[in-house]
């Protein structure tokens, strides 16, 4: 017996709203013989426990799922992240990938882009175009999305320390469009917090990374209220060396700091809490993987609900992106990376995850060929259109194995958030090393692990070959740099400067005020062809540097 009050009432509002609004893909899902597949599989009895540990789809807590059909009702966006020295290169990728099928850009940019560094900067000499896209004006981001509808399509950008620069080149390139700035869709990782400790990429110290970071809240909700202001990572965590209970856990307690700073500067919850997008690692484990993801939606609609008391459903919810893990990829043997981002793809998907990047073969020896592009992508496609599991709504619940670890991830990573509250906070637990300590002693007991012969990696440690074949590898050419270089110093040459100093000035004299809202002021700047490197310099003079 699986009817109840509760059902009943789940079916006549989440359920039957969502369906007036967003139709199932089909009218009928059916197997092969013709057998109709259930929407939702449930227990035969809906006790209490049952509706406090897992619920219904798109009702809190979430464990099921944010949305009511999930994705009977629409597919997870395929979002291959892509981006290679120059704008232009960029642009046919992008347009390359558009064509076969992906539905959803991602934008990689170089190290100077990141770090906030223009092309011919001493410090970003051997770095331009390498790891992505070199973006140093507003003109690189009108040729970057040259022919690409930004009205029609999502844009993710991984960029966080000068998040709130490239996010106001993005608005300007729309603006040039003809698209206003609330129809704009798309995400900016901006999790600076996860940089001190697990990836680098940092530019200002963590209290005034803080301050751009909830400006960008401010203006976005007012402006562009369709926009992710932020992907809160945990896949960076997770490829530095975290457990999957540490990924949650310390992704969350980013989270977590990010919504009290925002509060603190008085904005409302729910202005900002709806755009909060987070950003996790798919790995091999594909059951732990599934438990993982549900244990992150719960917890994290427990914690809006009891601790800051949202009462908007949207305003619970974790939406995510996921990306197959990078770390996991071998040099040797490549064509195994297939088999190991299929199984990692499918524990996103079979976790529910919004978003979907699936890394190429060849990614361990350089920046992917068209032909693994294609490849990768067309991995999410056979998913998502022949395996069957988006066709009913998590799969896996119920399995004896998948709640007890979803119960125990959800355990340790509330353990681990409340460790950290008790060391004072996020930033505090970064200024005296607690997180990086305990990622690092992940990552040394995992490799340790490896090296003893513990735990198995095809082609590594075992099942090695004496020869192999190296694939064609996609390599961008050293004269990149003198191109981007000469592109800079003509934008330089063609711009009013003595209006770009006056607005460099502005930008500088609010960030000084530490209350104005710095979105304007940089906007302005950027219509003027502004550098990302003077705008970060500006800033840099004002904020500082951090130093681990």
């Amino acid at each position: 017996m699986t009817d109840s009050n509760s059902l009943s009432d789940w079916q006549k509002q989440e359920l039957a709203s969502s369906l007036s609004r967003f139709p199932e893909r089909k009218k009928t899902f059916t197997r092969h013989g013709g057998e109709e597949i259930q929407r939702l599989a449930l227990p035969e009895e809906i006790d209490e426990e049952y509706e406090r540990q897992l619920g219904f789809p798109g009702r809190y807590p979430f464990t099921r799922g944010v949305q009511p059909t999930m994705h009977r009702g629409r597919l997870w966006t395929m979002r291959q992240y892509a981006g290679f020295s120059t704008a232009a290169e960029s642009n046919l990728r992008y347009r390359y990938l558009l064509e076969q099928g992906t539905t959803g850009l991602s934008v990689a940019f170089d190290l100077p882009t990141q770090i906030g560094y223009d092309s011919d900067d001493p410090m970003a000499l051997g770095e331009v175009g390498k790891v992505g896209v070199a973006i140093d004006t507003l003109a690189d981001m009108e040729v970057l999305f040259q022919e690409i509808p930004l009205g029609e399509i999502s844009t993710s950008m991984t960029i966080n320390s000068p998040a709130i620069v490239l996010l106001a080149m993005y608005i300007v390139v729309a603006e040039k469009q003809g698209v206003a700035t609330d129809q704009l869709r798309g995400t900016i990782q901006n999790d600076v917090l996860k940089e001190y400790v697990a990836r680098g990429t940092y530019i200002f110290p963590p209290r005034p990374s803080l301050r751009l970071i909830t400006n960008i809240f401010q203006w976005c909700g007012t402006h562009a209220p369709l926009f992710n202001t932020i992907s809160i990572s945990g896949y960076h965590i997770r490829e530095a060396g975290s457990t999957a209970a540490q990924e949650v856990g310390l992704t969350l307690a980013n989270g977590i700091t990010y919504v009290q700073t925002a509060l603190d500067a008085g904005l409302e919850l729910d202005q900002f809490a709806r755009r909060l997008a987070f950003f996790f690692n798919a790995s091999s484990n594909l059951l732990e993987e599934v438990a993982k993801f549900r244990a992150a939606r719960r917890l994290w609609a427990r914690i809006m609900k009891n601790r800051f008391e949202a009462r908007n459903p949207a305003s619970q919810m974790l939406r995510f992106h996921s990306q197959t893990a990078g770390s996991s990829l071998t040099a040797q043997q490549v064509d195994n990376n297939i088999v190991r981002v299929t199984i990692q793809a499918l524990a996103a998907v079979l976790g529910g995850t919004q978003s979907l990047h699936t890394n190429s073969r060849d990614e361990a020896l350089g920046l992917p060929t068209e032909d693994s592009v294609r490849t990768a992508l067309r991995t999410q496609q056979i998913i998502a259109h022949e395996s069957g599991i988006a066709e009913t709504i998590d799969p896996l619940a119920g399995s004896y194995y998948i709640e007890q670890l979803t119960d125990q991830i959800e355990l340790e990573a509330e353990e681990l958030i409340a460790t950290i509250e008790e060391a004072g906070g996020v930033v505090a637990a970064i200024e005296n090393g607690l997180i990086q300590r305990r990622i690092e002693e992940s990552a040394y007991q995992y490799q340790l692990e490896v090296e003893q012969g513990e735990r198995v990696i095809v082609g590594v440690n075992k099942f090695q070959e004496s020869a192999e074949e190296r694939p064609p590898l996609h390599r961008v050419d050293p004269a990149v740099e003198d191109e981007q270089v000469g592109r800079l110093a003509a934008v330089r040459a063609g711009r009013d400067n003595v209006e770009v100093d006056r607005l460099l000035a502005e930008l500088k004299m609010a960030a000084q005020s530490g209350e104005d809202n710095l979105m304007e002021p940089i906007l302005a700047a950027v219509r003027a062809y502004a550098s990302l490197g003077e705008i970060c310099l500006v800033l840099r003079e004002v904020f500082g540097e951090y130093r681990d």
